[in-house]
């Protein structure tokens, strides 16, 4: 195991994060396969499980900075539309539109539907709540997150489209898988190989979108 030589001046919170993203085989191999964050890795491996890159022609990528995902997309199907927005600055990736602003913006979804031109095939989310560090305060934040991508994805996804978004520890609530039963055919957590135990994110993965119009109103 690799450890700084010093750490003097340093946090020992940083000094840890450090040492631990020296010795993270995923950061050593984001570097050496040129993707800009490990992050690349977890969409890759709930790809391999539930093959949803597959055949897509439209994509729409929330929380895209650094621009981990959307790499990933462009090199799995390089011929398909991809937009992605951050209110963090992103980069430049050859191939897909970035949008720096926050998608909490009322104005976010519209412009996110005219930079793609059409209905996507799968919406993802990264999105994250910035922490305050009260778990309860933490969950809803980020939840309301998953909740305002799941809308959206509704509004421009086609039948059969699907949604993948970060979630916390214990997924999502009880009223929000029902919402996700209702307009998605299967809906499934998940935490890849990737995702750090430590960690308490996990990931739903919400496929085959219904129409609209075969969508029953919850009551």
């Amino acid at each position: 195991m690799k450890r700084l030589k010093t750490a003097k001046g340093r946090k020992v919170s940083s000094t840890r994060w450090l040492e631990r993203q020296l010795n993270d085989p995923y950061v050593k191999r984001a570097r050496a396969e040129n993707y800009r964050s490990r992050a690349a890795y977890k969409l890759l491996e709930l790809d391999e499980r539930f093959g949803f890159l597959k055949g897509v022609k439209a994509v729409i990528d929330l929380g895209i900075a650094p621009g981990g995902w959307s790499q990933v997309v462009r090199r799995r199907v390089p011929q398909a539309a991809v937009v992605g927005i951050d209110f963090l600055p992103t980069d430049p990736i050859d191939g897909v539109t970035i949008l720096q602003m926050d998608f909490m913006d009322e104005q976010a979804p519209d412009r996110l539907k005219e930079a793609l031109g059409g209905a996507a095939d799968l919406v993802l989310s990264d999105m994250a709540a910035n922490t305050v560090g009260h778990p309860q305060t933490d969950h809803l934040r980020t939840m309301a997150l998953v909740e305002a991508g799941l809308e959206f994805a509704s509004e421009v996804l086609r039948p059969g489209g699907a949604y993948v978004a970060k979630v916390l520890a214990g997924g999502a609530d009880n009223d929000l898988v029902a919402e996700l039963k209702r307009r998605f055919t299967t809906v499934k957590h998940a935490k890849p190989p990737a995702s750090r135990k430590d960690s308490s994110e996990w990931y739903v993965v919400a496929q085959g979108f219904k129409s609209m119009s075969l969508i029953t109103p919850s009551r």
